[in-house]
């Protein structure tokens, strides 16, 4: 029911003791918990470890300026470098992401985490937060992108998270620091917006994450505190059975609600199943909020776990050497 934020690059002690509560479903990993693999491999052992159930440890992996894990790894390229590819060479674009898919998650599992929350499948219209996060401004460009990077990631065995629903991309405002507000009507977003979720969840993607951003001629909330957003549009309409994740309560947009309580009650009432309070600061309050709480820890055992690699498999593997040659990344590897 939550994915907590710690401090540092060790467990402190409260930390550990955060990680016995019932409700703490695993973790959520930043730039300032990453000082090496080496480090950040015995960091996801260690939160495993000190947890008395199986926990989801994530990141944000995505490349470019959102890639948390850096020293030792691929600098991964933003996504906005496969849409401009697009209009030269689209298969040759749509390949790349994928392998861009692979490289990413495989990475990854390799340092003992179980999830990026990737693809980011917003349009490309000029949000402040998203910019050369996006592939395309394009629906049916970014469409044919999240079914390649949706392929990409379940080639290497790890879940995929559409982000960020129904789309962030078109307004202005980053959620990170101001409300951000969307004027538009339902069957334009069903259009245009909502198109790249679609055919994300028919390739198959795991988890969908929804934006702090408030569509009022749909619904007066923000997404994350609608269930007429995750009830009867995600998983009504488009028929979604995976995971809904809330985008993380610490943001300023999702202030709106009141404090933290009123955030945690609001996205598990409206029909998440996991709310992510990334910042260490708000983990006691959310702890509280959820007290007596029903829990639904199964429904994240299908996203952790997936057969983790070890880092001398993944260079043996010639797919490895392969994604690199084919993609503008440097290689990172020590």
């Amino acid at each position: 029911m939550l994915l907590i934020g710690i401090a540092g690059t060790e467990l402190d002690a409260h930390e550990v003791d955060w990680l016995q509560h019932d409700a703490v479903a695993g973790v959520v990993l930043f730039a300032r918990n990453f000082v090496s693999r080496q480090q950040v491999t015995e960091l996801s052992a260690a939160i495993r470890a000190a947890a008395p159930r199986p926990v989801l440890i994530t990141v944000d992996q995505e490349g470019g300026r959102v890639q948390r894990f850096r020293e030792g790894y691929a600098a991964l390229p933003p996504l906005e470098t496969f849409g401009a590819q697009y209009g030269r060479d689209p298969d040759g674009a749509l390949e790349q992401a994928r392998e861009h898919a692979w490289l990413m998650a495989s990475e990854v599992r390799a340092s003992g985490v179980d999830l990026s929350f990737a693809p980011v499948v917003d349009l490309a219209r000029g949000n402040r937060a998203i910019g050369n996060r996006a592939f395309h401004a394009d629906p049916q460009v970014v469409a044919a992108f999240t079914r390649a990077y949706v392929r990409g990631m379940h080639d290497a065995d790890m879940a995929a998270t559409l982000k960020h629903f129904p789309g962030h991309g078109t307004v202005l405002e980053d959620t990170h620091f101001d409300i951000a507000t969307d004027p538009r009507p339902l069957e334009t977003l069903l259009a245009e917006d909502l198109v790249p979720f679609a055919a994300g969840i028919e390739t198959g993607a795991d988890a969908v994450m929804l934006a702090h951003v408030a569509y009022p001629a749909v619904t007066p909330e923000p997404a994350g505190y609608s269930s007429f957003w995750i009830n009867e549009v995600l998983r009504g309409r488009f028929g979604f059975r995976g995971v809904v994740f809330s985008d993380d309560i610490s943001m300023a947009a999702a202030h709106s609600a009141g404090g933290v309580a009123q955030r945690v009650a609001l996205h598990l009432d409206a029909g998440c199943d996991v709310v992510l309070a990334c910042q260490p600061d708000v983990v006691e309050d959310a702890l509280r909020a959820v007290q007596g709480r029903a829990l639904n820890t199964a429904a994240l055992i299908g996203l952790i776990g997936r057969g983790p690699r070890a880092w001398e498999g993944l260079l043996a593997d010639t797919r490895y050497d392969q994604a690199h040659a084919r993609l503008p990344v440097s290689k990172g590897i020590a």
